[in-house]
């Protein structure tokens, strides 16, 4: 075990969750009007309609693959009767076309950044950060994806990425188990992390966001504030402000 595998698979792991954690947390209390998509679907959306939907999909696609097989042990699946055989042809089959999926709506959304200009004018430094990141994460695991699993022999990561997540998560980080994997997969461990510690501070942060509270609100009453108020005299203080008269402003 050496001094760059343990910052790489000890430190940059626990720095990267503790920046996710605190920095989820101060961006609530401190900047809770910025807690948003920031959308920008009035300035369009012919192309957002097309990509907003793949990305989400694909991306919920993804994050469902990545939960089952990175943290939950293949011999609970085991008992349920997902064989490796039929584990195997899910993840690769599916997670393919998540990927696929993900990355297309994924090269609308930054194409309609670059090219429609008051989406461009309203695009943030950390926009352009965050889409480098997602980009640089999709990208090498559709790369590990294709060369290991559909092209190559196959890479066995339930005995190695899988065991040392969960090593890492209870806090007995198990750095022997990340001493031979690919790099491909190693680069896209990384790039996960980085773009974890990058989250609390892009607009990512409306992953958390639910509006639980439209459900409970109560109704929004709207008054008319036009000349017709029906029978109801006026209440002091509501009285309308009479328009100026045109010609004694034109004799002015």
């Amino acid at each position: 075990m050496t001094a760059l595998q343990i910052v790489l698979w000890v430190a940059v792991p626990y720095a990267a969750i503790a920046v996710f954690i605190v920095g989820h947390i101060w961006r609530y209390r401190y900047d809770k009007f910025g807690w948003t998509t920031r959308s920008s679907q009035t300035y369009e959306n012919r192309l957002l309609r097309w990509g907003s939907p793949m990305f989400h999909i694909g991306i919920l696609m993804v994050i469902a693959g990545h939960v089952v097989g990175l943290l939950i042990p293949r011999e609970w699946l085991y008992a349920i009767g997902i064989t490796e055989g039929i584990y195997h042809l899910g993840a690769t089959g599916l997670g393919s076309f998540a990927a696929a999926l993900t990355l297309a709506g994924l090269a609308i959304l930054v194409y309609r950044r670059r090219t429609v200009g008051p989406v461009f004018l309203a695009t943030t430094v950390m926009d352009k950060v965050m889409y480098v990141f997602l980009a640089v994460t999709l990208g090498f695991g559709t790369l590990a994806t294709v060369f290991y699993q559909l092209l190559g022999p196959g890479f066995h990561y339930r005995e190695t990425i899988s065991p040392w997540i969960r090593s890492i998560l209870i806090f007995q980080p198990d750095v022997a188990l990340m001493a031979e994997v690919p790099l491909l997969f190693q680069l896209h461990v990384l790039s996960a992390f980085a773009l974890f510690a990058l989250w609390p501070f892009t607009r990512l942060v409306h992953v958390f966001s639910a509006p639980v509270g439209y459900l409970f609100r109560p109704y929004i009453v709207y008054r008319s504030r036009d000349a017709v108020r029906g029978a109801r005299k006026p209440r002091r203080g509501w009285d309308p402000v009479q328009q100026p008269n045109p010609q004694r402003l034109h004799g002015l």
